[in-house]
């Protein structure tokens, strides 16, 4: 290739839009996704009235969301178009209004309900990725942006709050719902140890599998205090016979004779035994019927939450989490017998990186959750007041703006996470693309973590070798290659089922075809 040539290629490619451009489509996906995505999650908004007194009960349905461009309300009160640098001179925020359908709905499951007013309401500002689908300069020409004091070679991919620019950071973690088998040297001994991170709607849960010293079989999971016993669990969640428990983890002779060593040592032999035992760890000291109910709200809410459909029977739901236990037991015998390699944490087919949207998505989740709480309470107080239940006098819109802005303007994120959105770095040109380019591990830099701080050979293509800070983050903060795409998750699992099923791959879960027989085992 001519030199010419590969300069006309290189300017092509690394036109403005090009090197920000993971920031925008997965802003963008979350404005066009991701928000409707959590406002369904949420459905409705329950409350407390008609719980005690004789009354029909309330609720709140949540519709459609939308937002609109930025726009800024004047001291007269009229609102006008709001542009980046407007919003940097004014050290105002560049956000734009939510709204949000909403209906209050009186009664339901023997009364029938009664829609007491429906409205779509103004919820809350959403600031806005400046170069987003929703910026207001966003299919400006260079002259356009140069009459409006823009900078046409500002490459975007940063949001503004009360005058200053903000990139959040694009974070670098373990793989969810991914199960990684490594040796821990626990108490001295080292022992086997499968876990992973179980993550649905927001909620993250590290389940472990690890085999103790006597080579018996453990699991530890969110609100259960300490380890328990393989076996038990397993028959809790139905799977009762010794024969099936043992072909669903391996049909190896070597590991089966781990499996009756692990038989041998079980205290419980049927389902309702295993629960009982399960609910006299959960709630010791407690009544019998709670102690039950409690095990199965735990076994159903907080083990492996990423195996939970919506509709699906819980039997079937607690038979697919035993059989992914299973998977994990197999893993910690296969690292016990060296049939396998302990997995890498640092290569990155076992990351998955946080964008801009995907962070979003986790602000705006818990800015709804409070908006929630305060609708609800604002709906009881106006009903003890015995007020009219309309939607906008219930609907305070600060409450979901301060939830959002905060976080962005002082980088303190949701779950106890600090330094995710910074100020930009405006010393030169370079220092702008370098920055929007640069992603952050969530270990601590008080830590020696060397294998998380060297380079990997995974990162070659992706990740640059040389550009990383001198002291103690370096290795941990890095910056992506010249040419890196960034792919994005694949929204539609059922179409990727369907896709897995069309090219011959047997036993997709959740994806059975109409022709299909249902599965013996």
């Amino acid at each position: 290739m001519q030199q010419q040539d590969r300069r006309k290629l290189s300017r092509e490619y690394f036109s403005k839009e090009r090197l920000a451009e993971h920031h925008y489509r997965s802003f963008n996906s979350f404005l066009e996704r991701g928000m409707q995505d959590v406002v369904t999650e949420k459905g409705r908004i329950e409350t407390d009235i008609g719980d005690k007194e004789d009354q029909e009960p309330v609720f709140v349905e949540l519709g459609d969301v939308r937002v609109t461009t930025p726009r800024v309300r004047e001291a007269d009160g009229s609102e006008e178009l709001l542009y980046p640098q407007e919003a940097r001179l004014r050290n105002i925020t560049y956000s734009a209004p939510v709204f949000m359908e909403m209906s209050i709905v009186r009664g339901g499951e023997e009364e029938e309900e009664t829609v007491l007013d429906t409205t779509e309401t103004k919820v809350g500002r959403m600031p806005i990725m400046v170069g987003s689908s929703k910026c207001n300069i966003a299919d400006f020409s260079d002259e356009e942006l140069v009459d409006i004091g823009e900078d046409p070679a500002d490459p975007g991919g940063y949001f503004i709050v009360n005058g200053s620019e903000r990139v959040l950071m694009t974070s670098e973690d373990l793989a969810p719902n991914k199960i990684l088998a490594e040796y821990d040297t626990k108490y001295g001994d080292e022992i086997q140890v499968a876990k992973t991170f179980s993550q649905r709607r927001g909620y993250r849960a590290l389940v472990l599998c690890e085999r103790n010293r006597s080579g018996i079989l453990e699991v530890s999971f969110p609100s259960v205090s300490g380890s328990i016993n393989f076996v038990t669990l397993v028959r809790a969640l139905g799977l009762e016979s010794d024969e099936e428990i043992v072909h669903r983890v391996s049909d190896d002779p070597e590991i089966v004779k781990f499996m009756l060593e692990n038989l041998e040592e079980a205290d419980v032999q049927t389902e309702a035994e295993a629960i009982e035992t399960l609910g006299k760890r959960v709630a010791s000291g407690q009544g019998k019927d709670y102690q039950l109910k409690r095990a199965n709200y735990v076994i159903d809410r907080y083990l492996l939450p990423h195996l939970h459909e919506e509709g699906v029977e819980d039997e079937e739901t607690r038979i697919n989490k035993a059989y992914y236990l299973c998977r994990m037991a197999e893993a910690c015998f296969e690292l016990a017998l060296e049939r396998r390699e302990a997995d890498d944490k640092d290569h990155y087919a076992n990351k998955r990186l946080k964008v801009s949207g995907d962070l979003m998505k986790d602000l705006f989740r818990t800015a709804l959750n409070k908006l929630s709480r305060d609708v609800k309470y604002q709906l009881e107080r106006a009903n003890m007041r015995n007020r009219q239940l309309t939607v906008n006098t219930v609907v305070r819109s600060d409450v979901l703006t301060e939830r959002l802005e905060h976080p962005i303007a002082t980088g303190n994120w949701v779950g106890g996470r600090s330094g995710v959105s910074q100020l930009v770095d405006r010393t030169d040109h370079m220092g702008v693309l370098s920055h929007l380019r640069r992603l952050r591990s969530p270990l601590s830099r008080s830590q020696p973590h060397f294998e998380a701080r060297d380079l990997h050979a995974t990162q070659w293509g992706r990740i640059c070798p040389s550009e990383t800070p001198e002291g103690p983050n370096c290795g941990l903060v890095k910056n992506f290659a010249q040419a890196m795409e960034l792919s994005q998750t694949v929204d539609d699992e059922q179409d990727l089922k369907a896709e897995l099923s069309s090219m011959g791959v047997e036993g997709v879960p959740g994806l059975q075809h109409e022709n299909d027989a249902p599965a013996d085992d």
